[in-house]
């Protein structure tokens, strides 16, 4: 390398380390001072540059737009990805997002108005609009000639055929299409389109549509079937790690719109009413308790032992629910498997009760040497953990059956079930059995 690609800035982020590994420079320009980082930037060619300011975090991004030259900023965003410019002028204030649109070349501009104007979470806004639909009576010589004009080709794994309404008719591999005589016609290298998705289809049906087809790009059409983008396969991966991620914050009780950079106002609107929800169910809980207070007052060692029935159940409920979602997320169950699936964790909550209750008992005795109390734990524990396991199968797919995302806040009426049978059953059994427990 030549001595001028060398930066004083860092001397590691030289040009064809920027370009053969934009992952790992960006993962560099992060840990730098921000106007460090835009000297490296504003100190290379833009072919160079824009496929690492594209793997950059966005509040990163955001950063650098204020310490870069305006001139930079805009063939920045002329230059990216549309989807990714896209993305980053929304996060965005209104009026720096019109300063940069107007500053944008014209057709890029367009390009990244368009895919603002869709719904958040859909295929229009995660794809590509500058795919070119090519004609199947075109030869291999004329279409590889057309390619020469394309931009950023490397993301290519085949090309699209439409016909003369621009609708989708076919697809093309490129090792076909290098293989093949210049003469031949597209057409007689055309392989059916296994999957597409229409513009306005939310993210899930694309994640589902990827799972199930297991294609390196997915053309986008509309309501006409004519061929409008195209998701590639960086947006189709960041589709599923973003439906994972949604789906562990949902969980919890936690927005599916709210980020690790959110404003704290925000998240507290948004994480606020689950934490109610949570609380009236603590309370729920402890009245169950409040009505065997006579009980526990008599046998003090009940108080010790009822975290240990509630907390096993519960982590018994969590491994059924995440069981049941994760088939629910790769489609291999639905609805109409829900008393399939409970039966089936009955079962193993029954069988897996039995072998802790006897562990479990093993131990109360040693600890208290009360054969009362032994028993009452053992049935305590089988009981609370075939509940767990029944209310863990059912919960994510009774949501999914009345239409509701069944990720969305599961653990919060999972512990809430838990907590309830495993106190009520623990002294319900304890108060039955009352005679039997010796004073400990």
């Amino acid at each position: 390398m030549s001595a001028e690609l060398r930066l004083p800035a860092e001397s590691a982020l030289e040009g064809r380390y920027l370009k053969d590994y934009p992952r790992e420079a960006a993962r560099r320009l992060e840990a730098m001072p921000a106007e460090e980082a835009a000297e490296v930037i504003a100190a290379h060619p833009l072919a160079r540059v824009v496929p690492v300011w594209e793997q950059l975090a966005a509040d990163v991004q955001e950063r650098l737009l204020e310490c870069l030259p305006e001139a930079t900023v805009a063939r920045l965003f002329s230059e990216m990805d549309p989807p990714l410019a896209a993305e980053l002028l929304l996060r965005l204030e209104a009026q720096a997002r019109t300063r940069w649109l107007a500053r944008m070349e014209p057709a890029a501009a367009k390009l990244a108005q368009r895919l603002m104007a869709y719904p958040p979470d859909s295929a229009g806004r995660l794809m590509d609009p500058r795919v070119v639909g090519l004609r199947p009576e075109m030869t291999v010589a004329e279409a590889l000639a057309r390619m020469k004009g394309f931009r950023r080709t490397r993301a290519l794994r085949e090309l699209f055929l439409v016909d003369e309404a621009g609708r989708l008719a076919g697809r093309v591999e490129l090792q076909d299409l290098a293989v093949a005589l210049p003469e031949e016609i597209l057409a007689q290298l055309s392989r059916p389109v296994t999957a597409a998705v229409l513009d306005l289809a939310p993210r899930e049906e694309v994640v589902e549509r990827i799972e199930q087809h297991r294609v390196p790009a997915l053309p986008v059409v509309n309501v006409a079937g004519r061929l409008i983008g195209v998701i590639h396969q960086g947006a189709l991966v960041a589709a599923l790690q973003e439906e994972v991620s949604v789906d562990i914050q949902t969980m919890v009780g936690a927005s599916k719109d709210e980020r690790a950079l959110s404003k704290v106002s925000f998240a507290v609107v948004k994480r606020l009413p689950w934490l109610h929800v949570n609380l009236a169910t603590a309370f729920l809980a402890a009245s169950v308790v409040g009505l065997f207070e006579n009980t526990i007052a008599q046998v003090t060692a009940l108080a010790v032992l009822m975290p240990v029935v509630a907390g096993q159940s519960g982590n018994a409920g969590g491994q059924a629910l995440a069981v049941t979602m994760r088939g629910l997320a790769l489609r291999e169950i639905s609805p109409r498997h829900l008393s399939w699936v409970v039966f089936k964790e009955v079962r193993v909550g029954l069988l897996n009760g039995l072998a802790v209750a006897a562990t479990c008992a093993l131990g109360v005795y040693l600890w208290s040497g009360s054969p009362g109390l032994v028993a009452v734990i053992a049935a305590a524990m089988v009981v609370s953990m075939v509940a767990a396991g029944l209310a863990g199968a059912a919960i994510p797919l009774l949501l999914t059956r009345l239409g509701q995302d069944p990720a969305q806040s599961s653990t919060i009426f999972l512990t809430a079930v838990t907590d309830v049978v495993g106190f009520l059953s623990f002294l319900g059994v304890a108060t039955l059995f009352q005679g039997w427990l010796s004073a400990v």
